[in-house]
């Protein structure tokens, strides 16, 4: 069965639609860098992509030319000759891309002559496609709008990588906030926890992690009610999250009345200086429940480690050292804060 082409008249329409580009997104300017060296071929390509609708075109003579324009321009599209003055288009393709780092943009190979090695190696140094000088019109702007279109795709695709990258950020910040006292939960603080640890370890520098208890809570709980215990701890959390001033301290709810602190850069006597600061807030916490005969001093005890981490140092060993000097705090009185490493407490240090 023959297919009869369409008449003249047609064939002119068809093709004077098609050589207009238009981006799917009328309103978005589109910019292409043409490199080529000779000027009349220049010319013609620049007045093409005019009249295909292009809102921007940039010319380079050389290679050197068009490294400084696309990284002061970003243009949307590279038209590249492969024979240039200098560095050719290969070695010219293969820098665009070492600039962009991790962003892609479309790079169409002009060669005059149809030959397959060129493809490969344009194809190699980073190239996307491929055209053959002469360029005709209509060829010129179906590449465009084919260009144009997985531009426009790869930018929705990350346009959506970043709204999902931003969701999950938002629910694992939900996931390890603890509801009552709006502090970083058990789960949080682990993971916070351990990538301290290996920071600290990176940078050389010191890390305390601080074990707190309300002192005597049970006994709040059961005289005041389960009710009052967790305005009780809501009001210990708000002033844990006041003294946690720099950007990287973290403050956590460890479970029940307990709760840690992890602060990044602190030296032991930095430390112990920061517990004699909070024990001091603290004084001025008062809570008075409804049926109390007047307002109630809360006290903390707290236990407090601190290194600069190496190959030995975990979480869980920086856990289990800080309860432990917390379980001394409590048995030394309470209302206090112990460091094995400084081998004192707040009250001993307040005497000193």
């Amino acid at each position: 069965m023959s297919v009869i082409p369409p008449p003249s008249s047609e064939r002119s329409a068809i093709e004077s639609d098609a050589a207009r580009f238009t981006p799917q997104d009328a309103s978005a300017p589109f910019s292409v860098l043409v490199v080529e060296d000779q000027p009349s071929m220049r010319t013609a390509l620049v007045r093409e992509l005019h009249q295909a609708g292009v809102s921007e075109v940039l010319e380079a003579e050389n290679g050197r030319a068009a490294l400084a324009l696309f990284r002061s321009r970003r243009p949307d599209l590279v038209l590249l000759d492969i024979r240039l003055p200098g560095e050719d288009g290969y070695w010219v393709a293969r820098q665009l891309r070492e600039t962009e780092r991790g962003e892609w943009t479309p790079i169409i190979f002009l060669s005059g002559l149809d030959n397959d090695l060129d493809v490969w190696r344009g194809i190699e140094a980073g190239g996307d496609d491929y055209l053959v000088k002469p360029v005709k019109p209509i060829v010129l702007v179906a590449k465009l709008r084919a260009m144009r279109r997985l531009l426009d795709m790869r930018r929705r695709l990350v346009t959506l990588s970043a709204e999902l990258h931003l969701a999950n950020q938002k629910l694992n910040e939900m996931v390890e906030l603890d509801s009552l006292t709006n502090l970083v939960n058990r789960r949080g603080m682990d993971r916070m926890l351990h990538a301290e640890i290996a920071a600290a370890r990176r940078e050389g520098k010191p890390l305390t992690l601080m074990l707190c208890d309300l002192d005597h809570f049970k006994q709040f709980n059961d005289t005041y009610g389960h009710v009052q215990g967790d305005e009780c701890l809501k009001h210990v959390g708000r002033l844990l999250r006041e003294v946690c001033v720099r950007p990287r301290d973290v403050a956590a709810r460890y479970g029940g009345e307990e709760f840690a602190l992890i602060l990044p850069n602190t030296p032991r006597s930095g430390a112990m200086t920061f517990a004699r600061a909070l024990g001091q807030m603290l004084k001025s916490l008062k809570v008075r429940p409804p049926n109390a005969p007047g307002e109630l001093q809360l006290t903390l005890s707290g236990g407090i480690t601190t290194c600069i981490p190496d190959e030995h140092t975990s979480a869980e060993t920086m856990l289990m050292r800080a309860d432990e000097a917390l379980y001394a705090a409590k048995s030394q009185g309470r209302n206090r804060f112990f460091s094995f490493e400084m081998q004192m407490d707040t009250i001993e240090q307040r005497q000193l």
